[in-house]
């Protein structure tokens, strides 16, 4: 019996099939004509109607109120249509849609057993270019113009303020809970990598439990403040999946013995579409 039941969220119906004989558990976001046999973000308890906006997180609120209480597994975990763990490094040019499903996770090897979660390789938002930083937020650059000499000070709150928009990472964490609010801000102004993606592993329920109490209280309230707000572009439009990016890796982090695994790029929608 396989110790990791895998939950893959895709957006197309015709992915199916290959889910299926991966061995995850096919599950559906978005209105398409989905057929039987995948898990659907918008039946019973669900938010997917938020979809535009949390994007994958509509699927984990649905699996935490619906389905968390059923799994049997030793290990839970999720990944999306066009990110997989793999336990080797893989260049997407190595990668093709006939040798994907030999590459991909199908059980969480016996080395990990001694930690309660799986996270994926950090992302050093430091390390990017210093024409890309320039060119997305000038003005935050000249008000410290070290931080083009110095990448310790190109932390996950300065990379956040770039990308997703001035001081909105810094106005979210107001909302958290006293147990997380300095913990996590000290965390985004110092740490200059997150692991990426919403995707994890986790052989807890109750830390799973845990976790998405916190996550989904906090972004309800996050949404007083950006309800309010012109929401668009990819940057912005999804702005509670990226809080809750930075959110779940310091979550993990604090709260489980994790150890890190590879994530690898491909998008099944190259061939199945």
């Amino acid at each position: 019996m396989k110790n990791l039941e895998m939950f893959c969220t895709s957006m197309e119906p015709k992915h199916y099939e290959f889910i299926k004989k991966a061995g995850y558990v096919p599950c559906a976001l978005g209105e398409k004509d989905f057929q039987k046999g995948w898990l659907r973000d918008n039946t019973d308890i669900n938010i997917s109607n938020k979809n535009k906006n949390y994007a994958e997180l509509t699927f984990h609120y649905w699996f935490w109120k619906n389905y968390l209480s059923k799994c049997d597994s030793k290990w839970i975990g999720f990944c999306h249509y066009r990110k997989f763990w793999t336990q080797e490094t893989h260049k997407s040019s190595e990668i093709n849609i006939d040798n994907l499903s030999s590459i991909i996770l199908k059980e969480v090897p016996k080395e990990f057993e001694t930690h309660d979660v799986i996270l994926g390789e950090p992302f050093y938002v430091n390390q990017r270019k210093i024409m890309k930083f320039l060119k997305k937020g000038l003005r935050i650059i000249l008000e410290k113009p070290s931080r083009l000499f110095n990448s310790d000070e190109r932390t996950i709150k300065f990379h956040f303020d770039l990308m997703h928009g001035r001081n909105n990472l810094k106005k979210a964490i107001e909302f958290l809970d006293n147990e997380n609010r300095e913990d996590f801000y000290n965390y985004v102004n110092t740490k200059v990598y997150f692991h990426p993606f919403n995707m994890y592993m986790c052989k807890s329920k109750k830390m799973i439990n845990d976790y998405y109490q916190a996550l989904f209280m906090w972004l309800e309230k996050c949404e007083t403040f950006f309800s309010q707000k012109n929401l668009k572009g990819y940057d912005l439009i999804r702005i509670y999946a990226f809080l809750a990016e930075r959110f779940t890796s310091y979550w993990f982090t604090k709260n489980a013995k994790f150890k890190t695994m590879n994530i690898s790029f491909y998008d099944i929608r190259n061939d199945l579409i």
